[in-house]
């Protein structure tokens, strides 16, 4: 039986999905307790639409299936469009991603697709010497990309980024861009997997020239964005699509306190243990904890409850916002 679309849902735990990925690692620890079967695993999607829930009275159901049936339970009525908005996942890379390019609302719905990628990575541990490649060089022109390409000095027009523990970069859509290893990112995007790679190392995978050209801006806003302190918050980055906070939780602390004050309310937020594990525990439904490196989904229409700190505590906060073209 379908749930009401409007009817009160209490917060939920998500599985993690598991993905392969040829640039992945086949174990995971001490990130996750997860060792490849045969492909290495690349990305550990937690609010992708195929990814179930792990609590209360929807679990073992996709969250895909969850959003069909109770859009505006999930997204409260201020939200334009009754689906899943946001795609979060953790990043694995063991190798060098493609070079690659995402598109924007306006070409992905011209090839039929509902929506475009613009995507930031929250770095959750890195090595020493970690790099990301957040857009191309100053200078650099749509000739010397193409010519990048088929000559396989793409990767020398890139803007390398250096990238230490708790720096948040931003990659809007059209930004050319690629993952180096020695990182372990946390990905927030648009919900949609639609990647255009330029360049791939000599891996047998499927380039996609043309479209990528087309996709690409040559200026983006794309780079290091530094984090807001708040008084009761640190906002990592707020842009059109999305907001990543970091929410302080000394013991415990009311849900009343987590939306920030000029936050469109009452809407959906997902809760993430970076660190350490969390418990909420509210009247009208069974306490859940919140493992090391899961994610917790927060309906709009949630009852009140208590957030508590059971250990090591760093948690991550991240909503969806609609830009004024999808009102």
């Amino acid at each position: 039986m379908s749930p009401d679309s409007s009817a009160m849902l209490a917060p939920f735990i998500l599985k993690p999905q598991f993905v392969p990925k040829v640039w992945g690692y086949q174990n995971l620890r001490p990130w996750y307790d997860r060792q490849a079967d045969k492909e290495p695993i690349g990305e550990v999607w937690l609010t992708g639409d195929e990814c179930r829930v792990a609590s209360g009275p929807h679990a073992g159901k996709m969250l895909g299936v969850l959003f069909a049936e109770a859009p505006e339970a999930l997204l409260g009525p201020a939200a334009p469009r009754a689906e899943s908005p946001l795609l979060v996942k953790v990043i694995f890379a063991s190798e060098k991603l493609s070079v690659q390019v995402h598109p924007d609302d306006v070409m992905a719905q011209k090839y039929g697709d509902p929506r475009g990628k613009t995507e930031c990575w929250y770095a959750l541990g890195a090595e020493p010497g970690a790099q990301v490649a957040g857009g191309l060089k100053p200078g650099v022109t749509m000739d010397q990309v193409s010519s990048g390409i088929q000559d396989e000095t793409l990767e020398s027009k890139l803007n390398m980024l250096p990238v230490e523990k708790g720096d948040m970069v931003f990659v809007d859509a059209g930004t050319v861009h690629a993952i180096w290893p020695g990182s372990v990112l946390l990905e927030t995007q648009q919900n949609c997997d639609i990647t255009y790679r330029m360049y791939d190392y000599g891996r047998p995978r499927q380039l996609h020239i043309e479209k990528s050209i087309e996709a690409t801006r040559l200026v983006t806003r794309a780079g290091k964005v530094p984090p807001h302190k708040l008084a009761d918050r640190i906002v990592l980055i707020e842009v059109e699509y999305f907001c990543v906070e970091r929410i302080p939780v000394k013991g415990s602390r009311a849900s009343s306190t987590l939306p920030g004050k000029h936050e469109p309310a009452p809407g959906l937020s997902y809760l993430f243990a970076a660190a350490g594990s969390a418990r909420l525990r509210g009247k009208g439904f069974e306490t859940i904890e919140i493992p090391e490196r899961f994610i917790a989904a927060i309906p709009a229409t949630s009852p009140d409850f208590d957030i508590e700190d059971l250990g090591g505590l760093d948690l991550i906060r991240i909503s969806p916002r609609w830009p004024v073209s999808a009102a």
